[in-house]
């Protein structure tokens, strides 16, 4: 069993505040093949315009800003690009994992976060449960960061403890129809964040209830960051994206249930074009 990555202090924060900033998890090397991969990606399969939808991007923006503001994504990278995949199953990266989820942990998805230059539009304050809602907290995302963050690039944002309320009700309908899921943002500002920035090689972790968001790219450069989800392998998911779908098991076993079949060898889709569409909105992007 892998264990003892985290100190006790490090778990204590996680518990307390909801969030964790993690230093060095990547070698140098292996950033800069993370990144050349990524790059690949932007260009050969991301959506160059996945941006939020909702009345929030008039208060995050001014009416200009809000015109050009762009965000770059796809989800499951590991699908597309073996360093990625080498990634996902990282031995210290799962050993903090199963420190803070226990011994049976699985990979949920991937997803790619770049904000372009100048025009990489904020991201109001939510949970990624509004995204991909599971029955309990034992889920942690992670940001693998690719590039340094700070605030005028729009780095990570966290209200510290906010996860110990569990799930709270979000914006998903406006009077012109559907919009892509905030908290109100009369009760939820970014000005009542703890900012976390981070080195190229360190992950930032947070618990899928943490309320977070992120201001705007104002530099002459992309921030990327791309967004590993975990979750014990118990923690049965209710709704959203990729739900109904096995995850990679990167620590540990599935329990089998009663009366549980093997998965399916036929693909979930009859149409592989269908199957690498995205949903609606790109899910918890930061």
């Amino acid at each position: 069993m892998l264990t003892n990555q985290l100190t006790p202090e490090q778990i204590a924060f996680y518990r307390e505040h909801g969030y964790l900033h993690l230093p060095r998890i990547f070698t140098p090397a292996e950033t800069d093949e993370l990144a050349a991969e990524l790059d690949w990606l932007i260009e050969k399969w991301a959506l160059p315009d996945a941006s939020w939808s909702g009345p929030w991007r008039q208060v995050y923006m001014n009416a200009d800003t809000e015109k050009k503001s762009k965000l770059v994504a796809m989800h499951d990278l590991h699908f597309y690009s073996g360093a990625w995949s080498r990634c996902v199953t990282n031995r210290n990266l799962v050993r903090c994992m199963v420190d803070l989820l226990g011994r049976d942990v699985e990979l949920h998805h991937t997803t790619m976060h770049v904000k372009p230059p100048e025009t990489g539009h904020p991201f109001p304050m939510h949970q990624d449960n509004a995204f991909y809602e599971h029955t309990d907290g034992r889920y942690v995302d992670v940001l693998v960061h690719l590039d340094n963050t700070r605030h005028e690039n729009g780095e990570i944002r966290f209200l510290p403890g906010s996860h110990k309320s569990g799930y709270l009700p979000h914006i998903t309908r406006t009077p012109a129809g559907a919009c892509t899921p905030h908290l109100p943002t009369d009760k939820y500002a970014l000005d009542q964040t703890v900012p976390v920035p981070a080195a190229r090689g360190d992950v930032v972790i947070f618990n899928i209830f943490t309320v977070h968001g992120s201001h705007l790219n104002q530099t002459n450069e992309a921030r990327r960051l791309v967004r590993l989800g975990y979750r014990h392998v118990e923690n049965v998911q209710l709704s959203g994206q990729s739900k109904g779908r096995p995850g990679l098991m990167v620590a540990g076993r599935r329990p089998r249930q009663p009366g549980q079949e093997l998965f399916s060898t036929e693909m979930f889709v009859t149409n592989p074009v269908a199957a690498l569409k995205p949903a609606t909105d790109v899910a918890g992007a930061r």
